[in-house]
């Protein structure tokens, strides 16, 4: 639960959609190994969480792909308990992805 949930939160930041055309399980799946950088118990950012990330920004093709990451993450973060906005901002930068806006579990995704 706390993949799927980190997993939505994380692509959030990377991107926005109005329809579904990338599912959620597809989402939580791939930032699901962010979890543990993302709450404080990993000292790094997992080469996994990288991967994955990487997967789902390559799989964008309009902002609405991004608008549906964004939504599915946010979605997932509200169940991860110990989420940090701290961890997440460095995410991005630990992983060379430049998501255009700042990574945040309050993010706004329309």
């Amino acid at each position: 639960m706390k993949c799927l949930v980190f997993s939505a939160l994380f692509l959030f930041y990377l991107l926005i959609s109005a329809e579904a055309t990338i599912p959620c399980n597809t989402v939580n799946a791939k930032a699901a190994p962010c979890v543990t950088f993302a709450i404080g118990k990993a000292p790094t950012v997992p080469p996994a969480c990288c991967s994955g990330l990487l997967q789902l920004a390559r799989s964008v093709r309009s902002v609405n792909d991004k608008k549906d990451i964004c939504r599915c993450m946010k979605a997932g973060t509200k169940s991860i308990r110990g989420l940090q906005d701290k961890f997440l901002k460095q995410i991005p930068t630990a992983c060379h992805l430049n998501v255009g806006f700042p990574v945040s579990a309050s993010v706004n995704c329309e």
